[in-house]
C-alpha cells in the first residue's frame, strides 16, 4: 500500500480536530436530516447566535457545512455525507463501550 501524501495527511488531521470539538458535533448531528437557520441552532444547543455562527465558519471552511440563502435567513446543511458516516460509526462505538461491564 502506498503511503499517504503530506498534502492528506494535512486534510485528515485537520478535520479531525475540527470534529474534535463537541460543540460542532452537537451542530452536525442537529443538521444531520434537516437544514437549519443559525437562530434556531443556537436555540437548539441554548448558545448565543455568535457563537454558534463561528462553528459554523469553521464547519463550512472545512466542507462539512453548506449554506444556503432565503431572503435574510441563511440556513445550514451537512456537506458530506461521508462525515456523518465517521460521526454515526464513533457514536455507535461509543455507545457500545458504554455497555460493556
Amino acid at each position: 500500500m502506498e503511503q499517504l501524501g503530506q498534502e492528506t495527511l494535512q486534510h485528515i488531521s485537520q478535520m479531525f480536530k475540527v470534529l474534535g470539538d463537541p460543540t460542532r458535533i452537537s451542530i452536525l448531528y442537529l443538521l444531520k436530516e434537516r437544514e437549519l437557520s443559525v437562530g434556531n441552532i443556537a436555540k437548539e444547543l441554548e448558545m448565543e447566535q455568535s457563537a454558534v455562527s463561528h462553528q459554523l465558519k469553521t464547519l463550512k471552511n472545512m466542507q462539512l457545512v453548506k449554506s444556503r440563502r432565503a431572503g435574510k435567513t441563511v440556513y445550514y446543511s451537512q456537506d458530506d455525507s461521508h462525515v456523518w458516516g465517521l460521526l454515526e460509526q464513533a457514536i455507535e462505538h461509543t455507545l457500545h463501550q458504554n455497555c460493556q461491564p
